[in-house]
């Protein structure tokens, strides 16, 4: 019985192992790039091909280009109902707005690791903050997952009080728009946020949680990040992909 059980318990320890979640970025420093964009909007179809670029191409050498498209809803009463469109991301543009003293919102635009903002469609005006992002100091968040519970750490750098947020997002397929703006266009997006969840609050120093990722989350890609509230900088990222799916 002595022998079954330590046996157990070595396999319980490997079991575990393959489930930690290391962060694809290895020794590149991660940087969050969040898309506000819409279907509804003539602008937008550059930069959801630039955004798109950026992640399979990461052309910017020592950097992890981590992606989210966060589709806004105040398109929608101009002729198209953007099917991934949701209230909380135009409150996120709003704030993020605030945070970079920008007096209005716009689409397309980028904003890099919650440090700077660049019109969307300006792949060179990204990378360039994208590189200016990840000179600032960062952090490291890894993940361990047990099915769909998912355990989170996060090393930061000094900062006055953070919170923790969770992504779910995918690649949809290709999509046909019928009215507005973009009518007749087929347009296709990368890294499209499905689920947004703060799920975690620091007042100093490091952080370490749980999370239940229900149904939904557990299928797609991950992203994890720490947002100083004060300022909207991202302190650290990760993203991790769904268990059998390549990146």
């Amino acid at each position: 019985m002595r022998r079954g059980g330590r046996m157990s318990r070595i396999v319980t320890a490997a079991l575990l192992l393959l489930a930690a979640l290391p962060a694809r970025a290895g020794d590149r420093v991660a940087v969050l790039v969040e898309l506000f964009t819409s279907e509804g909007c003539s602008s937008c179809p550059p930069a959801d091909a630039v955004l798109a670029r950026l992640v399979r191409e990461q052309p910017v050498q020592g950097v992890e280009i981590l992606a989210l498209s966060e589709h806004v809803d105040y398109w929608d009463s101009l002729g198209w109902q953007d099917p991934y469109s949701h209230r909380i991301f135009t409150e996120r543009q709003q704030t993020y707005s605030s945070h970079l003293r920008r007096g209005n919102i716009y689409t397309p635009q980028a904003v890099v690791d919650g440090r700077a903002e660049v019109l969307g469609s300006d792949e060179q005006a990204a990378r360039s903050a994208a590189v200016q992002a990840a000179g600032q100091p960062h952090g490291t968040i890894t993940a361990l997952r047990r099915g769909n519970a998912l355990h989170l750490e996060a090393t930061l750098p000094p900062h006055s009080g953070a919170e923790v947020l969770l992504a779910a997002v995918d690649d949809p397929p290709p999509g046909r728009v019928a009215r507005g703006e973009n009518a007749g266009r087929t347009l296709s997006h990368v890294r499209v946020v499905r689920e947004l969840r703060r799920i975690g609050r620091i007042e100093q120093g490091a952080w370490s949680g749980d999370v239940d990722l229900g149904a939904q989350a557990a299928t797609l890609r991950l992203v994890a990040f720490v947002q100083e509230r004060s300022s909207g900088r991202v302190l650290a990222s990760a993203t991790w992909d769904p268990p059998g799916r390549r990146p």
